[in-house]
């Protein structure tokens, strides 16, 4: 029997387009590949190799005001920024948690829908965590943004702008620590990553090009969720872009997992599994499996000894690695965080099996740290 009480979640609709009739962003320089920019450039009437001059300026020097591009001149740099520099998305609030290094921040996008992006400054490291979907069509149960139902995609250029951002404010030094540079991106904030493949993958090249047709970020330090969409997850295995997958499971079974992750009523454990460990295989990259822990829902010891028993059934290559995420419950929410007891037998039982576990560290609690938290409240 499942562990939760049944409710309409597993027959919700699963919504993998966006509504259709909404406008779509501004063209901006990073939903264009480097030859692209050419062309755009080339279609104003300026010369090419100004795309260059331009991209050096957003993501090498990661400047924000028009007047700090003195190269260009100053006819040339006002078509140049509005045809291909426009602003995609308004600050509308930044919170603070640990002393400052986590800083969540709530964006307006062009068309009113709000998404949110958090950066995470650790001693070795700088993680930006970002959206993908204003909204979610996954309709998880205890997860605030699916909660809300998807709006729409955000395309290329409004992802890698949370980052650039980020990094713009680590640069600027607005960050305790000192001046320093994003280098981890995690696409685990709002919306299914899977479900807007296109503009992700987009995302991703223009995060690893070199300097300055891209952030010249390290493919390996880009973790890319998903909820299971087993076709998606094939196919990013044909990408050649060794990033790591994540797979949120959240449960060993199928029948609570149902419950808990609606697409399972289309992709079966089995089936997500599978395609997990054929990524690992394909790529030599360990998947990141990702089980938010929820007291006396998915948490008992014979769940973790089931979990174990399914990871290993492909074989103890180290193809895969646990990651137990504490609960970060919404405000009158039913689904509440483990008890530390039941969260260390469950790490103790995985560890038994030869999984290697850890427990995220979690942050930002205290500033609405769930994902969709905040923008639902200023929704």
């Amino acid at each position: 029997m499942s562990d939760v009480t049944p409710s309409s979640a597993a027959t919700l609709p699963l919504v993998f387009d966006e509504p259709r009739g909404r406008r779509k962003p501004p063209r901006h320089l990073a939903d264009l590949a480097p030859d692209e920019r050419k062309a755009a450039v080339s279609e104003l009437g300026l010369p090419a190799f100004r795309a260059k001059q331009l991209s050096t300026h957003y993501f090498a020097r990661l400047v924000d005001d028009p007047a700090e591009m003195t190269d260009l001149p100053a006819a040339e740099r006002e078509q140049l920024v509005a045809d291909l520099l426009p602003e995609l998305m308004t600050p509308l609030r930044t919170l603070e948690a640990d002393r400052g290094t986590t800083r969540k921040t709530l964006w307006r996008l062009f068309d009113g829908a709000l998404v949110e992006s958090v950066l995470m400054r650790y001693p070795d490291r700088a993680t930006m965590c970002v959206s993908s979907q204003a909204g979610c069509g996954m309709a998880c149960p205890f997860c605030a943004t699916g909660q809300g139902g998807l709006q729409r995609n955000m395309s290329t250029a409004e992802i890698v702008e949370q980052v650039v951002a980020g990094a713009r404010s680590l640069t600027r030094g607005e960050v305790p620590g000192g001046p320093g540079r994003v280098s981890n991106v995690v696409f685990m904030g709002m919306g299914e990553p899977m479900a807007n493949y296109k503009a992700v993958i987009g995302a991703i090249r223009r995060l690893t090009d070199k300097t300055p047709d891209g952030l010249g970020m390290s493919a390996r330090g880009i973790t890319l969720s998903t909820v299971g969409l087993v076709p998606r997850m094939r196919q990013l295995a044909d990408e050649g872009i060794p990033v790591t997958l994540a797979l949120s499971l959240h449960a060993p079974d199928d029948e609570l997992r149902n419950e808990l992750v609606p697409i399972n009523t289309r992709f079966s454990v089995a089936e997500t599994v599978e395609a997990a460990w054929s990524y690992a295989s394909r790529t030599k990259r360990r998947v990141s499996i990702e089980y938010a822990m929820m007291r006396d829902i998915n948490d008992q010891a014979w769940r973790a000894d089931l979990l174990g028993d399914v990871l290993n059934s492909y074989g103890d290559w180290g193809w895969v690695h646990v990651n137990l995420i504490p609960l970060n419950p919404t405000p009158g929410s039913k689904w509440t965080a483990s008890r530390r007891e039941d969260e260390r037998e469950f790490v103790r039982r995985l560890e038994a099996k030869g999984i290697p576990t850890t427990v995220r560290d979690t942050r930002g609690s205290e500033i609405d740290g769930a994902c969709g938290q905040l923008a639902a409240t200023d929704a």
